[in-house]
């Protein structure tokens, strides 16, 4: 008696079957890691506005609290990046301020405006450009990488 066995359907996977499925998950696993990178930078760009205007209330509190020397223009800053001299509390305060922006932000430069009781502050940094951007903020119009958070208030 001769036994012949038929099989009637396919069992186990074929190569091509394994290396479509390979394809698919690399393709996933590489838009997850782009994904990745996309939110940590967003991250960082968050915990960088959250800084400036942290600061930027920072040297407004300070201005309150020292509202004669304030209103008298002491507290002035033209251009991004001033220094001021002289040793009164006011300038004190001005360049602790300007040292605290370049330390916590990348090429952090404030400025600061006054128009009648109202104070403008300004606060200047760059991101990490791109290719093909320019983090310059010196230039007109600035870098896209170039970033700057302006507050108003009113002493």
């Amino acid at each position: 008696m001769n036994r012949h066995s038929q099989r009637s359907g396919q069992f186990g996977f074929s190569l091509l079957e394994i290396l479509i499925t390979l394809v698919i998950i690399a393709v996933g696993l590489m838009g997850f890691a782009g994904m990745m990178v996309k939110s940590g930078k967003n991250n960082r760009i968050a915990m960088h506005r959250s800084l400036a205007t942290l600061y930027a209330y920072d040297i407004i509190d300070c201005m309150r609290v020292n509202r004669t020397a304030a209103t008298t223009g002491a507290y002035t800053l033209g251009n991004f990046g001033d220094v001021l001299t002289g040793s009164t509390v006011a300038v004190n305060d001005v360049n602790s301020w300007q040292a605290a922006l370049s330390t916590v932000l990348p090429a952090g430069k404030g400025k600061i405006t006054f128009a009648g009781n109202t104070v403008t502050v300004e606060v200047q940094w760059t991101e990490t450009a791109g290719a093909g951007e320019t983090g310059d903020c010196s230039t007109t119009p600035p870098g896209p990488a170039c970033h700057i958070w302006i507050t108003e208030s009113t002493l």
